[in-house]
């Protein structure tokens, strides 16, 4: 790709990219004007970093009146945590942290099967518990259609009932824009402000706006070892079976989550504009790609989503 190609994907005067800004700044100001008591979702990802950084912007002048919420699997990236720390002290914001290792203590759910058992699942009782007792009305994150095809088929504003659930037949049309906020004792919304993007929109954003990320977004030598096709971390919590190799390769993630379930990819980008040069040739989405957790079935997100996973 030429320097001249690669500069029209980055202009900062590119309109397509301000309308979806100014798409999303709407989105967030409606609910923080409808809802008592939002949050905002906060994984440590990218899609999660872009929609903080749209959350300060649509609030400016004044600081940010929601908390960060950040659902820790304890089989997270040390370098997504060391990242939320300090975005989390920088901004002088609130953060709530619902702990899956807490709940596993408690008995309230059980411990994963399996010496490389997946958490991502565990997340889901822990995000509602988090929510229902934070008291939260409203809790936003960085899901987008383009990643998986249960997602491309949500709202804006997902309706969840009294029990944390998404029911994919029941959901309110979004005409002109304009949302429907409205909730019963028990329920919550689930806000999509940036659900429009795709990933190539993200890393733009990220290069204009010059948005800082954890380092494992871009490439670095790591100790990894192939599993169903993907290049798996070695780390604490994910060691190698029988008959798989660790060799240090260079890598980067496309997308963060539990240890267990989340691969890397061979990367040697080491900026956000050699990123978009890789997702420009890239035809499998993030998740489709690095995601173990959404493979098991043709509808593992769906199925998920109707639990109450975000």
């Amino acid at each position: 790709m030429t320097s001249q190609t690669l500069s029209s994907h980055l202009r900062p005067e590119s309109k397509d990219l301000r309308d979806l800004e100014s798409e999303s700044l709407h989105i967030i100001r409606e609910l923080v004007a409808e809802f008592d008591r939002p949050g905002l979702l906060f994984s440590g990802g990218k899609d999660s970093a872009v929609l903080l950084h749209l959350a300060v912007k649509a609030m400016r002048p004044a600081y940010l009146p929601f908390p960060v919420v950040h659902i820790d699997t304890g089989h997270n990236f040390p370098e997504v945590l060391a990242f939320r720390d300090r975005v989390v002290e920088r901004l002088g914001v609130e953060l709530v942290v619902g702990s899956v290792d807490e709940a596993i203590a408690a008995g309230r759910i059980p411990a994963p099967f399996g010496a490389n058992g997946s958490r991502n699942r565990l997340q889901t009782p822990v995000l509602l518990e988090t929510i229902q007792n934070g008291k939260f009305t409203a809790v936003f994150g960085g899901a987008r259609r383009d990643e998986e095809r249960a997602r491309a088929k949500e709202r804006v504003y997902s309706l969840r009932n009294e029990f944390g659930q998404w029911d994919p037949q029941n959901q309110r049309p979004e005409v002109w824009s304009l949302y429907n906020g409205r909730i019963n004792i028990g329920q919550h919304m689930r806000v999509f402000p940036i659900s429009n993007w795709t990933e190539l929109d993200v890393w733009r954003y990220i290069a204009e706006e010059d948005i800082e990320l954890p380092e494992i977004y871009y490439a670095h030598q790591r100790e990894v070892f192939e599993r169903d096709g993907m290049l798996m971390a070695l780390s604490r919590v994910m060691q190698p079976a029988a008959g798989e190799t660790v060799v240090t390769r260079s890598v980067r993630f496309r997308t963060v989550g539990d240890m267990t379930s989340t691969a890397a990819v061979a990367s040697e980008a080491g900026t956000p504009e050699e990123v978009i040069a890789e997702t420009l040739t890239t035809h499998i989405s993030e998740r489709g790609a690095t995601r173990a957790d959404d493979r098991t079935a043709d509808a593992a997100m769906e199925d998920r989503k109707r639990e109450g996973y975000f």
